[in-house]
């Protein structure tokens, strides 16, 4: 029997067919903040394991199919990491556009067709593909990876500048109730005291459960088990057989450290100190090259101290987010549910979510700041995040905080995320209390 009926490009071509009339799946929408398109560029679709690119993917091809005039055969899609396609090369992608192209030679030079290629880094050399596709065809590309093979510096390298980003993070606030069916209010400000009472029940909730879409529905023995296989998988794969990591203990000891102490400040040389203490031989080099590849592989979200100096934010502790909250339960060896770390990890991702540059403050006698939000066009806010704000003490601490930070900062907008809004009295100017089910549903995160 001839080899290519039976090989890995016979179930490519099946698996380009089957796109073209399968139906496409509905899925919750989800929403990215900028472009995902630029002339002339892949667009690159990265983010953590399992925070929903394929669905992201199918989205775009639905949004194709219904907002132009285009058909499903524009709309290739190929999944590289189907166990049928283990083998595929390069030149096998090459001859499956050609493929195409007879089947379609009406589409060739005078229609867009649009292609997605998912987990495409399990092919060497995708991205001379890439590059030639763009160049040669009339065509617009979407590659996703959930590798470390897909980070962004190596994408700026490999693709020389004909590249554009898009990050896919676990659900938000947002696409959680609209994944739950429900509305999303137009103005979040002028609800009623029922409709309130819903979302700040609701966004309790997503604390505890996070983002990840496999996980919603699922009961707590369950969804503790699947988040913690992503994390396994994600530190297998992306980290120990990307980087080829020979201290799997010292980096287990870690990855355990940070998402069980959210928003905690983390010193390298104290967890260096910590681990020897414990009779672990690992060197502080290694230690950073870890942080850094859980970085990349978007386990954890990094905050530095805001500062003008390098120095100054190199030698200060930086604080340390999961990318969902709802992987804080699986590592809290407490055993309380510590609502403030999970809402401050929740406002902390969907600033970035929202393309905002994020660092902490500190002020005077010890007192912080959670967070200095930038946007890219100049408006930045001091955010103070405080689950229960109802105790005078915490609330005097947390206002003091963002008075004297306000100093260094006078043209700062101040706020004060907390979910008991309705505690909060005599509130000194200019700081603004803000409910955080509502201030999460509003557009501009920075705005009075």
């Amino acid at each position: 029997m001839d080899h290519a009926e039976t090989g890995p490009f016979h179930f490519l071509r099946q698996t380009l067919i089957d796109s073209l009339r399968e139906p496409l799946p509905s899925l919750t929408r989800r929403r990215v903040y900028g472009r995902t398109v630029l002339p002339g560029k892949a667009t690159a679709v990265i983010g953590m394991r399992r925070s929903g690119k394929t669905f992201f993917l199918q989205q775009i091809r639905r949004q194709r199919l219904e907002g132009r005039d285009i058909t499903q055969e524009q709309l290739p899609y190929i999944n590289l990491e189907d166990e049928r396609l283990i083998g595929v090369r390069v030149d096998h992608l090459s001859s499956l556009v050609e493929e195409y192209y007879r089947l379609f030679p009406d589409f060739r030079e005078r229609r867009t067709v649009t292609w997605c290629f998912d987990e495409i880094q399990t092919v060497p050399g995708w991205e001379r593909f890439v590059r030639r596709l763009l160049d040669t065809e009339k065509v617009e590309v979407f590659v996703s990876g959930s590798s470390a093979a897909l980070l962004s510096r190596e994408i700026a390298t490999a693709m020389r500048g004909r590249a554009w980003e898009v990050v896919i993070f676990p659900f938000s606030f947002e696409e959680f109730l609209r994944h739950r069916g429900h509305g999303i209010p137009a103005q979040p400000d002028r609800l009623g005291k029922s409709e309130r009472s819903f979302l700040e029940g609701s966004l309790r909730e997503y604390l505890v459960v996070g983002g990840f879409p496999e996980v919603q529905g699922l009961e707590t023995t369950s969804r503790f088990r699947v988040l913690s296989d992503y994390v396994d998988v994600a530190v297998l794969r992306d980290v120990v057989e990307r980087h080829q990591v020979r201290n799997v203990t010292a980096l287990r000891w870690l990855v355990r450290h940070l998402l069980g102490n959210p928003g905690a400040p983390f010193s390298v040389e104290k967890f260096y100190r910590f681990l020897r203490s414990q009779g672990l031989k690992v060197s502080r080099d290694t230690l950073h090259s870890m942080l850094s590849y859980l970085e990349d592989c978007f386990l954890i979200r990094i905050t530095s101290l805001e500062s003008a100096s390098e120095r100054q934010k190199m030698v200060n502790p930086r604080k340390i987010y999961p990318v969902d909250a709802g992987l804080i339960p699986v590592y809290d060896r407490t055993g309380r549910a510590n609502l403030g770390h999970a809402l401050e990890t929740v406002v902390r991702v969907e600033l970035e979510r929202r393309g905002y540059h994020v660092t902490y403050v500190k002020v005077e006698n010890g007192y912080e700041v959670d967070f200095l939000a930038r946007s890219p066009v100049g408006s930045h806010a001091l955010i103070q995040v405080c689950a229960d704000a109802s105790s005078e003490e915490v609330f005097q601490r947390e206002t003091r905080s963002l008075l004297l930070a306000r100093e260094r900062f006078p043209g700062a907008r101040c706020l004060l995320v907390t979910l008991t809004p309705e505690a909060v009295r005599h509130v000194p100017p200019p700081i603004q209390v803000r409910s955080a089910a509502m201030w999460l549903l509003q557009e501009d995160l920075l705005a009075a």
